[in-house]
C-alpha cells in the first residue's frame, strides 16, 4: 500500500517540480517567455539572455540573472514575489545553463 502512496504522489507531481515549488523551466514559462522566448528580448533586443550579451552586461552567473529575476533592472520590474521563495534562483540557474547551451529551440 505504501508504494501505492508513494507512486500516486509522484504522478500527482509531488516533489521539486510540483505545483506548489515549480521548477525553473516552468516559472521561466509562466513569467518571462512572454518577453524572453528562447532567451531572446522582444522589447529591447540588445537585452537578450544569450551568453554573448549576459558576458557583456557583465552577467556572469546564476546569482547574478537571480538577482535581477527578483529585484529587476532597467526597463524590466522585479518579479520577486511572483516568483516565489527560492523562485528567482531556480529562474536563473534555469537561464544560465540555457545560455550555457546556446538557447535550444523549445
Amino acid at each position: 500500500m505504501a508504494l501505492v502512496v508513494v507512486v500516486s504522489g509522484l504522478l500527482l507531481g509531488a516533489g521539486p517540480a510540483s505545483a506548489a515549488n515549480p521548477d525553473g523551466a516552468a516559472l521561466f514559462q509562466a513569467h518571462c517567455a512572454g518577453c524572453h522566448v528562447n532567451g531572446g528580448n522582444i522589447i529591447r533586443r540588445g537585452r537578450t539572455l544569450k551568453m554573448k550579451a549576459l558576458e557583456r552586461q557583465g552577467i556572469t552567473s546564476p546569482e547574478a540573472i537571480a538577482t535581477i529575476a527578483a529585484e529587476g533592472v532597467g526597463q524590466m520590474g522585479g518579479y520577486g514575489q511572483v516568483l516565489g521563495t527560492g523562485g528567482a534562483e531556480r529562474v536563473g540557474l534555469y537561464v544560465w545553463q540555457q545560455a550555457l547551451r546556446g538557447w535550444p529551440a523549445q
